[in-house]
């Protein structure tokens, strides 16, 4: 959606506010606003934002929070946070569809007497900026990739070096850009042939099957690992390999913890994902917002390009980490997961029984 939603965050036995986010309390403290970039990615509307949200109402009960979600269009983002700036915003979260074009939502805060926190991606400028260590996701996706593909080349006949493709993010996003330095950095001085290496026009998961399709047809028989730099490009990209007959699926990395990834992991279709707990990370950027509204100084883990940052700890999931971190990290749900399409691997997993039942 490309308007501003406002919400009236209330304390418990109050009645529902009304008229664009008014808050119907005793003590109004001020407003926050919350810009994310698209909903394509699963996480945005079904994680980041309904915690944000929690979150900023248990905190402050007299605090207004306003939600926009850019549709990836920069500049419908623009015009949302100048809305927001319209309607009093004190503090605007801004997770930013094009972290250039970005600088001037900051610049227009900064004259307003607004502060801007930067969320998952960096934009100059900001006053905070919460996010995970990106560079740190691409050497956990190349450490993984490398490992493996070498791993299963030490049995082959042939003694070739294994060929990987790099399917990076969007080469607007500097986390696509970290990523794939950290990749790098994995991969440098391993018996690897780098096939080839592609940026995803808006994190695509259709580009990516594209792109890969193309790629398989260009290296037959050459690839034994795919480089995806989220969920969403390894969804695409498995489904060009089996679209291929590819069977096994080249060994594929990913990125969000998605459940459509941890599915295609417990059946054998994709090696790994990332989880990043999007939850704890709206929930960081929500006490970070109130604090700051409140006039208050945050407390900081470190510094990026000298503005004050919280980084989280990702964490590298493959198919015996699934039950541990996903399951009893209450992620998803055993009934998530294994639904009639994926009863047999989750069985063969031992996420349930042979009944279809959940073990205890």
């Amino acid at each position: 959606m490309a308007g501003v939603v406002g919400l009236g965050l209330l304390l418990a036995g109050c009645g529902a506010g009304g008229g664009g986010g008014r808050v119907a309390t005793g003590t109004v403290e001020g407003t926050i606003g919350l810009l994310l970039p698209e909903a394509q990615t699963a996480r945005y509307e079904a994680s980041d934002r309904p915690t944000f949200v929690a979150v900023t109402g248990r905190r402050c009960p007299g605090c207004t929070v306003l939600y926009a979600n850019a549709a990836q269009d920069a500049a419908a983002q623009l015009q949302q946070a100048e809305s927001m700036l319209a309607q009093g915003a004190d503090v605007l979260v801004l997770d930013a569809v094009d972290t250039v074009a970005a600088v001037g939502i900051v610049a227009q805060a900064n004259r307003l007497g607004a502060q801007v926190i930067a969320y998952d991606r960096f934009v100059d400028g900001a006053d905070y900026y919460v996010s995970y260590d990106y560079e740190f996701i691409g050497f956990l996706l190349g450490s993984a990739l490398a490992g493996t593909v070498l791993d299963r080349a030490a049995g082959r006949d042939d003694g070739g070096r294994p060929g990987v493709l790099l399917a990076h993010g969007s080469a607007t996003d500097p986390n696509a850009l970290a990523i794939a330095q950290g990749t790098r950095r994995a991969l440098d001085g391993e018996d690897i042939d780098v096939l080839a290496e592609h940026y995803t026009p808006d994190w695509s998961p259709d580009k990516a099957t594209e792109w890969t399709e193309a790629m398989l047809s260009q290296y037959p028989g050459r690839v034994d690992g795919i480089l995806a730099a989220n969920d969403a490009i390894a969804g695409g990209a498995v489904a060009a390999a089996k679209a291929a007959g590819l069977d096994p699926v080249p060994v594929t990395t990913g990125q969000d913890g998605e459940l459509s990834a941890v599915q295609r992991i417990v059946a054998g279709d994709q090696f790994m994902t990332v989880y990043k707990a999007t939850d704890q990370q709206a929930a960081t950027a929500a006490e970070l917002a109130v604090r700051v509204l409140r006039g208050q100084d945050p407390r900081t883990t470190a510094v990026t390009q000298g503005v004050p940052t919280v980084l989280l700890a990702p964490r590298a999931v493959a198919a015996a980490d699934v039950e541990h971190v996903i399951v009893d990290g209450h992620v998803y749900s055993t009934d998530e997961i294994c639904v009639p399409a994926y009863e047999a691997a989750c069985e063969r997993a031992g996420l349930v029984g042979a009944t279809g039942e959940a073990d205890g």
